[in-house]
């Protein structure tokens, strides 16, 4: 339905943002960051709801807040048109939010339906739109399904633009089992299933307490308690459950079981468990983990339900130093990445499907908690005990972790003043500052049943011989200061000594895990290699990746059948079918596939269990930690099996360390705090033999004394010698081209660029360029005496990483310069015995991505050599060739062979003019001029002279020339900058805009050779086709003449329904109806999104160019990019290589002054007739607190401003305005149109709900002719007349004359010859040129889609709410000079009036009704039946028939007639009730509500509520047609399970038949208009006239106290009369004997004494 009810929440979600670093061997990290978006739940209606005599309300729950809607009375099927006031937000840590729609009465839950926020959010566009909600009770799991919510769901999150789904047509959506609120995969049927999540144990807790307090109670008691309260929480589906809290303890023991009972497949996908420390003020999470239930379980044929452990997770989060305010706190709620090891927890997860069939089972859904089994195997007697217990979580195994740092710069300034200290930990092994105070190793147990707590993850400080050596872990480097590199950073002179690290560390062997998740990793790794230009798709760069990717797929065949896991095997079949796949499809297609393959070896090789914890590499000046890299421990992991080996295993690994936590963030924290070359190695103690075998050559290890002559004793440190050769020398030469579309970091909307490259510990910069975001440095920057160790060919495949980052010179602080953003690059490297040449030689310019923290900040247009120095010295190395640039200092020119190839080119700019200018300085612009600049040359326009009175410029077209790359993408940037001449000669910026590619402005010469510059005189197949239509075509209803249906882009759009009506019942809206119920069938003209999208925003030959100023914002501050914008340039570009081919000067016609933009009009002011109808808004977003809004149109052009505030709609959220607005403006001063809806207020202004701005003057420049619409067809008079002052002959020779196109040529009639195309249609000239008009863009050379007669439907917008639609308007704009003929009077579109009805029902008999009542006297069951009806809803227009009573078959005789009057509008099926809400109300409120006949069956009741027996609803336009027998009719003809035909009251008048409800009722409607029932009355009931004849009950139908005499006789005499005939024979025997023994004496002494 259109009335719709919003509720809106903000609510805390959590959002990873990636941030990627350009280079191949180093990310960036991801950091999820507490955001507020909204939650926007839409309720419509509800359906099928199970229960009697409800009055149901929804309930929208989200987080912690709930809003209901009203209640509406004594339905099952209730219609919600009202909306609650908007959730506020719920709290910014939560991760996981649930919102549920439950269903009220009385308190009693009838039904509840949840989801996930995240799940919401992965949907396409972030919502779900007019979804019907599975209602289920949590209270009672063995029950059905209890109704369907229908609602839409929507999750807005910043910058997120969410745009409703347009739907005209709702009778699809009636089809609830094909609308299910789901996500794609999800099954409709889903089942109970309880999830135990099982708690057996955690270790490595930090302490959560300060220790003073603690030390106190240890002086005075001896006590010494672990400084820790914990237990675990356990978050799932809106609920928690948590176990019990261990007092006092690093170790906890658990073994409980938390038992979740949810539908299954969940809708949720995460579940949340924490770690958390009891505390008498403020319980503290101490770590939190999640598990995806996606990664856990398979739902393919062969798959499994989620299933996790018993199994050790690690968490993470803040450091683990103990504060009282930890700034880090959020990481250890899951918010963002963990900096630190926090503890690890064992845990198991099993699913178990219920069967609800099962009367023992326990029906709640509430969460509860149990002791559950110990896994007593798994740590027998001690954490480590031989010989080697295997366990549930693996063997004991002893790891070997070795570290090597062969490099440390870029050391932040900040920390260069102090010595330097790395730290390398995995788990707490390493951790020396703020580990455990009881470092402890794993020790044989001494006895077999001796559960000794032992800590596994501590420091291994004791001394243990290996080997006959003693090895003690050394996890940090030797302090050293750094030196100075530059002015920004330092380094550590390690130079010749490289300092070692290695820690010897216990863990579950879990590497078949991990070296499964390695394989699916460089299986997706040569994936991605095998497409290096996925990136630039999108932006038209040459689709090259094709047999690298077929080579890529052939190496799956080869890995992935090994795998025996469901997930793997579906993933090797998708492998062999991707290769059929790409001989098929196009290369787009190709590259759609693979990165779906690739996004779902990612997902798999996601290890769930996994053992090992992460490492982690600080960075500590001062026993302080300052920042930190942390390295997945299964990117380390050695295996002798190269597949199986990680990525970074026994490798030179590039690590850039960060600051942790949100100090990571903003552009303090994005600097780089120190660069790492770091050499790591991670395996079993027992394969330590091989930890150096990826070391470069030339390395000696030196040990410690005790480590002297064993093989396998790690060293200290390793020191380069001579004996492999002389250290490897080097030029590094980079040529620094240009960067696009930086960051702006000044005010003025520019910056003052350079680029500082780092290599090693060398640093250098390009010069400063003023006022730029797209400098062009031209440089080349070398860097002498680079020292590299290793042998040639590493170097030469694997060298180091240059850093380029990107600053703006701050022109007011000498020496201070602003970050603006970072890339990484590899050099190409020559060894002295290359050659330098082709292929290899000289390297290409290529664009490095520029990043600035999570967001893109530009490119870089650069290439990178690194060359050999050979034994000749640097005679040997490639000239620098190219003259030094005297004006520009000593600066080296990016030399030829790598600069770009250039070409003579020419840029033609039209200048057109300037809108919308803000103030600058507080001063007004007055006499701006624009400034184009590229690649060093560029044009100025001229001056205007006064900005208010004309805005346009006098000189239209001027052109420069200028060298450009031949390669069109590396083309630079154009610069348009607007600049305002004030007085004594002072210049003041105003705004620039950056043209980032040309691409789109660049002009090739047409070929003559192609068929469209044919000059036979036949037309393309497509028009034959089209002619053929047009002869064949019927001719469409309309009181004029009009052409037949054409096949062209719009053909019977506006067509009539099959039944044709007469001519004066047809308006402009049987139009727009008729054109919304043939949506699907042809393109519509009712467009559901704006006018713009549909032509190229009338930009065919007059652009429109933002002007912005201020400095662009990042996520936390700065201004928006709708903030920035200051104005508009309006104008165009025509980039060419000159010269030109001669014919495209010498066509008839050519000006030069005007170049390639012939034919453009003139931009002279001039005045026009603006005439804007708005039809009706939708969705309109509540405004008062009642939930709805009093809608007014609000109109803004230049100085008019028109305000309809006497036409408001009262609490209406799908207005129907219909209303027309005329406007005089003057182009282009006044040009922007507004149209607003506003809020109309009582007391106070009216608020605005949102408006939509339409540019004017490119729809009137525009070729496309969008002053006015053309129509479909031609009529002179009536609801369908022509509006264009214009006749379609006119138009047609005017566009004619404008493309210098022959024709048109007229004759014999019904033809018309335009430049070698014949059209036909009717004999008569305007609807022969209107069919070549509708058909203009088949015209050569000229010929474009005129835009046809239409309604736009526009997004509201408003600037308080950016980026959320506020609801939709449907309106279109005509415009006409007024230097034409006068246009005629506006198109009445006012809003139709609904048609008056009645609707009779006369409710005849039911029939085996439920009965409910049992008898007083004889206990049989029976009922008091009646029957309700009612049109508008129980509180309008309910009647009752009259009561049949004692019922004892559930039979019921009535022959009552009920008469519901009711206004009906037939195009939106809807029933119209005008009323005012209460007695406050100021004016009636119009409520729109489906045509439903609503029938209730009730059991009255004397001295109690009446009993609700059963209902039926029957939608008036379509329900089942009557059974016509009671034996007939079924409850199948209900539910849909029998194919019964759909009847319409509107179309079939008369309908008489039985219907089920719990029982049958036959009756009979008919439906008349209301002056048909003004001529034939009829009475109410059985009333007069045409009275209902008395039902023929059975005598039993009464009410007995009103007739004792009638009860007794039915009750009594009817049941017991032969019983009582009986009593009375034998009363009457028994009186006559006693009479004839009384009487015998007397007559016996009569006869004897013979009297």
């Amino acid at each position: 339905y259109q009335n719709p009810n919003t509720v809106s929440a903000s609510e805390g979600l959590s959002k990873g943002l990636a941030q990627g670093f350009a280079s191949p061997c180093a990310k960036r990290e991801k950091y999820q960051r507490t955001k507020t978006p909204i939650v926007s739940i839409t309720v419509i209606e509800a359906r099928q709801l199970v229960g009697l005599n409800m009055d149901p309300v929804v309930c929208v729950e989200v987080g912690d807040d709930k809003k209901y809607t009203s209640m509406k009375e004594s339905t099952n099927c209730p219609y919600y048109n009202e909306v609650s006031v908007p959730l506020t937000g719920a709290g910014g840590s939560a991760r996981k939010v649930i919102h549920s729609k439950n269903l009220l009465r009385s308190g009693t839950l009838v039904g509840s339906f949840k989801m996930d926020v995240g799940t919401v959010y992965a949907q396409p566009e972030h919502q779900f739109h007019h979804k019907w909600a599975i209602l289920s009770d949590p209270d009672d799991i063995s029950a059905g399904l209890k109704g369907y919510v229908k609602c839409d769901v929507a999750v807005v999150g910043k910058g997120d633009n969410i745009k409703t789904p347009h739907k005209a047509n709702e009778t699809d959506e009636d089809d609830i089992e094909g609308n299910l609120l789901l996500p794609e995969g999800v099954p409709p049927e889903r089942q109970w299933a309880r999830f135990y999540v099982k708690i057996y144990r955690a270790e490595g807790l930090p302490r959560m307490n300060t220790s003073l307090m603690a030390n106190v109670k240890k002086a005075f008691i001896g006590e010494n308690k672990d400084l820790v309260d914990p237990y675990v929480q356990v978050f799932f589906a809106g609920q928690k459950g948590k176990t019990s809290v261990q007092k006092s303890s690093y170790e906890p023991l658990w073994n409980e079981q938390v038992v979740f009972t949810d539908l299954f497949p969940p809708l949720c996908k995460r579940m949340k468990v924490q770690i958390r420390d009891s505390d008498k003020v403020n319980d503290v999470a101490i770590g939190t983990h999640f598990i995806d239930l996606r990664k856990i379980s398979n739902d393919g044929d062969k798959g499994f339900l989620p299933t996790l452990g018993p199994a050790w997770v690690n968490m993470y989060g803040s450091t683990r130093n103990y504060t009282l305010l930890d700034e880090h706190q959020d990481l250890n709620e899951g918010l963002g990445e963990g900096v630190s090891f926090r503890a690890r927890l064992m845990l198991g997860l099993a699913v178990e499907i219920l069967d609800t069939s099962n009367p023992e089972l326990t029906s709640s859904t509430e969460v509860q908690v149990e002791q559950t089994t110990p896994v007593s195997e798994v740590r027998p007697g001690g954490l480590c005990c031989p010989p080697e217990p295997l366990s549930c979580t693996g063997k004991m195994e002893e790891f070997f972790l070795f570290g090597a740092f062969l490099e440390a710069s870029m050391i932040d300034r900040k920390n260069g003043d102090k010595p330097v200290t790395f730290e390398v930990t995995i788990g707490n092994y390493g951790n020396e500052v703020d580990g455990l105070s009881r470092p402890q190793r794993p020790r044989p147990r001494k006895e077999p049943g001796d559960e000794e707590e032992v800590d596994l993850i501590q420091n291994s400080s004791d001394d243990e011989t290996d080997e006959g050596g003693d090895l003690a872990s050394v996890s940090s480097t030797p302090p050293m200061r750094p030196q100075i590199t530059d002015r920004n950073y330092f380094h550590l002179p390690y130079l010749e000594r490289k300092p070692c690290i290695y820690i010897k560390s216990w863990w579950p062997d879990q590497r078949r895990r991990l070296y499964n998740a390695n394989i699916m990793d460089h299986i997706a790794d040569k994936l991605v290699r095998a497409g290096p230009g996925w990136e630039g798709m999108g932006k038209g760069c040459h689709l090259r990746a094709s047999p690298s990717l077929e080579a890529s797929l052939a190496a799956h065949k080869a890995h992935l059948p090994t795998y025996t896991r469901p997930p793997q095997e579906s993933m090797g079949q998708q492998a062999k079918t991707l290769r059929a796949q790409v001989k098929r499809h196009t290369v787009r297609d190709k590259l759609r596939l693979c990165q779906n393959f690739l996004q779902k070896l990612r997902f798999l090789a996601d290890e769930p269990q996994h053992s090992i914890p992460d490492v982690f590499i600080w960075m500590m000046s001062n026993n302080k930690r300052i920042a930190y890299a942390r390295v997945p421990s299964k990117d380390l992991l050695f295996s002798i099996v190269e597949e199986e080996l990680g990525k970074d295993c026994a490798k030179v690994k590039t690590l850039f360390l960060k600051l942790p936590g949100k100090r990571g963030f903003g552009s303090a924290g994005w600097t780089v705090q120190a660069k790492l070359e770091l050499y790591l190695w991670l395996g079993l103690s027992k394969q330590r033999k091989d930890f150096l075998c990826g070391l470069p050559c030339g390395f000696e290890e030196v040990k410690a004394a005790q480590g002297l002559g064993l093989h396998s004793f790690p060293p200290i440190s390793l020191i380069y010698t001579s004996e492999w050769g002389l250290m490897q020398a080097f030029q590094l030469r980079a040529h620094m081209y240009q960067a696009r579309s930086l960051f702006a970091a000044d005010s003025s909307g520019l910056s003052d660029p350079f680029a500082r490259v780092f290599f090693i510990n060398q640093s250098q910069c390009t010069e400063v360029l003023n006022e730029t975001l797209c400098p062009t440095w031209d440089q080349m920057l070398v860097f002498d005496n680079l020292e590299l160790y290793g042998e040639a060919h590493e170097l030469r495949d694997d060298p180091p990483i240059i850093v380029i980052e990107i600053y703006d010179q701050d022109t007011m602080v000498w020496g201070k310069a602003d970050f603006m953003g970072r890339t990484f690059a590899k050099p190409l490297v020559k060894m002295a015995d290359e050659a330098y040449c082709p292929p290899r030689f000289p390297p290409q310019l290529e664009y490095y991505q520029i990043y600035r923290g999570n967001a893109t900040a530009g490119d870089l247009l650069a290439a990178f050599e690194l060359l050999q120095i050979g034994p000749a010295g640097k005679a040997d190395l490639p000239p620098i060739n190219g003259p030094v640039d005297v004006d520009r200092g000593p600066i080296m020119p990016v030399p030829v062979g790598i600069r770009p190839v250039l070409s003579k080119y020419r840029i033609e700019v039209l200048f057109w003019g300037l809108r919308d200018l803000k103030r600058v300085n507080l001063a007004q612009v007055d006499r701006p001029r624009v400034d184009i600049e590229c690649a060093g040359k560029g044009v100025q326009s001229s001056l205007i002279h006064n900005y208010k009175k004309n805005p346009n410029f006098n000189t239209l077209v001027k052109w420069f020339e200028v060298d450009l790359p031949e390669n069109e993408l590396l083309h630079p940037p154009l610069n348009i900058r607007v600049v305002d001449c004030r007085a004594f000669g002072r210049y003041t910026l105003v705004g620039s805009h950056a043209v980032s590619s040309l691409r789109r402005f660049i002009y090739r010469p047409p070929d003559r050779s192609a068929p469209s510059w044919s000059t036979t005189g036949t037309a393309t197949p497509r028009a034959q086709a089209q002619l053929h239509a047009l002869h064949a075509g019927a001719p469409a209803p309309s009181l004029g003449s009009g052409n037949g249906q054409g096949a062209g882009t719009y053909v019977g759009l506006w067509t009539w329904p099959t039944l044709q009506p007469d001519d004066s019942m047809l308006d402009w809206w049987s139009k727009y109806f008729a054109s919304i119920d043939t949506m699907k069938e042809v393109r519509p003209r009712v467009y559901p999104k704006e006018l713009e999208s549909e032509f190229d925003n009338f930009e065919d030959w007059l652009h429109t160019f933002n002007l912005l100023r201020g400095k662009t914002g990042d996520d936390e501050d700065g201004s928006t990019e709708e903030e920035r914008i200051v104005g508009r340039f309006k104008g165009s570009l025509c980039v060419y290589k000159v010269p030109l081919p001669e014919d495209v000067s010498r066509e008839a016609g050519y000006d030069p002054s005007y170049g390639m933009f012939q034919g453009i009009p003139s931009n002279d002011p001039i005045n026009v007739l603006v005439r804007i109808y708005v039809v009706r808004a939708t969705d309109l977003h509540p405004a008062d607190i009642n939930g709805k809004a009093d809608p007014y149109i609000a109109i803004r052009l230049g100085k008019t401003d028109i305000r309809d505030k006497e036409n408001y709609i009262s609490k209406q959220l799908n207005p129907v305005f219909g209303k027309s607005f005329d406007v005089e403006a003057s182009f282009p001063m006044e040009s922007m149109l507004t149209v607003a809806v506003y809020d109309w207020d009582l007391v106070g202004t009216d608020d605005l709900i949102g408006e939509t701005k339409i540019d004017l003057e490119n729809r009137f420049y525009s070729k496309h002719r969008a002053t006015c619409g053309i129509a479909q067809t031609y009529s002179t008079h009536g609801y369908n007349i022509w509006r264009d002052p214009m006749k379609p002959s006119q138009i047609l020779t005017r566009l004619c004359k404008e493309g210098k196109v022959d024709g048109p040529h007229f004759g014999p009639p019904g033809r018309v010859k335009v430049s070698n195309r014949v059209f036909t249609g009717k004999p008569t000239e305007e609807h022969v040129a209107l069919s070549a008009l509708r058909h203009w863009e088949d015209i050569p050379r000229v010929g474009c889609r005129l835009v046809p007669e239409h309604v736009e439907t526009r997004p509201l917008l408003n600037p308080d709410k950016p980026g959320i639609e506020q609801g939709r308007l449907e309106l279109w704009v005509d415009m006409f000079p007024m230097d034409m003929p006068a246009p005629g009077t506006p198109l009445d579109i006012s809003p139709r009036k609904p048609k008056k009805y009645e609707l009779r029902v006369i409710v005849w008999n039911t029939d085996e009704v439920v009965l409910e009542d049992d008898d007083f006297f004889t206990g049989e069951k029976s009922s008091d039946i009646f029957v309700r009806g009612s049109v508008r809803g129980p509180l309008e227009d309910k009647q009752d028939t009259d009561v049949h009573y004692h019922s004892l078959t559930g039979e019921g005789n009535f022959n009552w007639r009920y008469l519901f009057p009711f206004d009906y509008l037939a195009a939106e099926e809807k029933i119209v009730i005008s009323k005012k809400e209460s007695m406050f109300s100021w004016d009636e409120t119009e409520y729109k509500i489906p045509a439903r006949l609503t029938l209730q069956i009730w059991d009255a009741d004397h001295f109690s509520a009446d009993d609700f027996l059963g209902a039926i609803e029957l939608d008036l336009n379509r329900f089942p047609r009557g059974a016509k027998t009671a034996k007939q009719c079924t409850m199948e003809m209900a539910t849909g399970e029998v194919d019964v035909p759909l009847v319409s009251i509107f179309k079939q008048k008369r309908v008489k038949g039985w219907w089920p409800l719990l029982g049958k009722v036959e009756a009979e409607l008919h439906l008349l208009t209301a002056e048909e029932a003004e001529k034939n009355p009829v009475g109410l009931a059985r009333n007069e006239p045409d009275p209902l004849e008395k039902p023929n009950r059975p005598d039993t139908a009464f009410v007995w106290f009103l007739n004792p005499l009638k009860s007794i006789k039915y009750l009594i005499c009817t049941r017991y009369k032969w019983l009582i005939i009986k009593i009375v024979l034998a009363l009457l025997g028994l009186l006559m004997l006693a009479l004839f023994l009384y009487s015998l004496p007397g007559y016996m002494v009569k006869k004897l004494l013979g009297a």
